[in-house]
């Protein structure tokens, strides 16, 4: 998730998530890891697809966190990272996956968590999304035209990214800020003539809606990483649960490369969270290319930088931020709880 005014866009949702956190905070992990009890660890439901939904339907990240004396208590739904950030610094939540575009926002607005994991751009899943119909054909197209995004994170960098790879100037293209969730409608609605955007909005759009991708994150040099962050406190107190975590999500990964269709629809094959043949044929080679959880080392953390820079030089961070302080070396032996 000294921020470029990001966080006007989720006011109402942001105190939300403060009163919640305000009153589920004493009761969202009541075990401790003291004397050797149980460790509660709270992590957004995957829902119907994906490592997550998989790990809860099978039980199988319980088992691997009983191994360090930890279980799971899945909360809310897994979303976009600005308000996962959000619930991190109120202590509601202790783990949340994003990309280092949310993370560097957030963090430059308040360093509620550190980055423990990596997983490689998405380079055919995030990108810029038009309708097969729209005449709009190249990325200086857009030049006088409205596009969608959300503040600070994935969706401006990739239209910055293309604007810039194309030395369009940003003000020649309108952007529209709206919550990821509230783009379809207006989208499809011809409100907007193009929509920045990643896989979870992309696949069912492109499978259903008639949209196509305009440029993707690879055609533009994406840098956006996707990150798995923890909660400071959790991780000062419980560095053995965190790792286990990352060895887990590494290891699922890697099993979701080889067999992606297992972990599409694992709780229901109908309704609203379903996904559809026509999205499965979108999704599955998307799936397949991507990557699995990594160290954070030297050549992650140049991009990270590069990424940096770029918010910078296009003002949505006040500054360049630096984010190696926020960095945990998965690699190291834990050291003792604090």
């Amino acid at each position: 998730m000294n921020v470029r005014q990001f966080a006007l866009a989720t006011t109402a949702v942001f105190a939300a998530l403060g009163l919640a956190a305000c009153s589920s905070t004493t009761s969202a992990r009541t075990d401790t890891a003291a004397g050797g009890a149980t460790v509660t660890v709270r992590i957004p439901d995957g829902g119907n697809s994906g490592v997550l939904a998989l790990a809860r339907k099978d039980g199988s990240l319980d088992k691997a966190l009983a191994t360090v004396h930890a279980k799971v208590a899945w909360t809310g739904t897994a979303g976009a990272f600005a308000p996962a950030a959000q619930e991190l610094d109120a202590n509601a939540l202790d783990f949340a996956e994003g990309s280092i575009t949310s993370a560097i926002a957030a963090l430059a607005q308040s360093p509620g968590f550190k980055l423990f994991a990596a997983v490689d751009p998405d380079e055919l899943g995030e990108g810029i999304l038009v309708k097969k119909d729209s005449g709009i054909t190249s990325i200086s197209d857009l030049v006088g035209r409205k596009v969608a995004v959300w503040h600070g994170g994935t969706s401006e960098y990739l239209l910055l990214k293309a604007l810039q790879q194309q030395h369009i100037p940003v003000d020649k293209v309108k952007r529209v800020y709206l919550q990821p969730n509230q783009i379809g409608p207006v989208f499809n609605s011809g409100q907007v003539d193009a929509w920045s955007t990643w896989a979870t909005y992309s696949v069912p759009a492109i499978a259903n809606s008639g949209a196509r991708f305009l440029t993707t994150g690879g055609q533009v040099g994406s840098e956006n990483y996707a990150v798995w962050a923890v909660r400071n406190g959790f991780a000062e107190q419980h560095p053995e649960v965190v790792k286990a975590l990352y060895t887990y999500l590494h290891d699922a990964g890697l099993k979701q490369q080889q067999n992606p269709e297992a972990y599409l629809n694992v709780k229901t094959t109908s309704g609203p969270e379903a996904v559809s043949a026509a999205q499965k044929a979108v999704e599955l080679p998307i799936d397949k290319a991507s990557g699995t959880a990594q160290p954070i080392g030297g050549a992650q953390l140049a991009h990270f930088a590069t990424v940096a820079r770029f918010f910078a030089d296009q003002k949505i961070t006040k500054g360049v931020f630096d984010v190696t302080p926020h960095i945990i070396d998965i690699t190291a032996a834990p050291a003792e709880a604090k």
